[in-house]
């Protein structure tokens, strides 16, 4: 199964050089001056498009919120790494992205950022072995 996440974006061009920043792939079959899209991982991606294009699918002009609009949705994945994870958090803080908690759970390294757009992301790593310490 694909999964194709459309995220409304102030400016496509910002947006993707964003998401180029955090060393995400970028579709360019699947994308033009509207819309960027980027592969995230295997049938996965996220698309990046103008607002006006995403008001003109379905009538959502109501729907479109903006950086200062929080999340309605967290994007949560894993990478294979405590460092992996730590590596994109420091590739959206440099590329200007708003950095959130850190959660060192037994269990799961996780870590948050937001786009320029207010996308929230929650990268984590889970843990082979849960940390008897904890």
């Amino acid at each position: 199964m694909s999964l194709f996440i459309t995220c409304p974006v102030a400016n496509v061009d910002r947006a993707t050089a964003f998401y180029t920043a955090l060393g995400w792939t970028l579709n360019p079959e699947m994308s033009d001056h509207n819309v960027s899209c980027f592969a995230i991982a295997a049938e996965q991606y996220v698309m990046l498009g103008s607002r006006e294009m995403y008001a003109s699918v379905g009538g959502t002009e109501d729907l479109i919120g903006g950086p200062d609009t929080p999340s309605k949705v967290t994007v949560s994945f894993d990478l294979d790494s405590r460092e992996a994870v730590d590596e994109l958090i420091e590739r959206a803080r440099a590329a200007g992205g708003r950095i959130g908690d850190t959660d060192d759970y037994p269990f799961m390294y996780q870590r948050q950022f937001d786009d320029l757009d207010g996308y929230h992301y929650s990268p984590y790593w889970m843990k082979s072995e849960p940390d008897p310490a904890r």
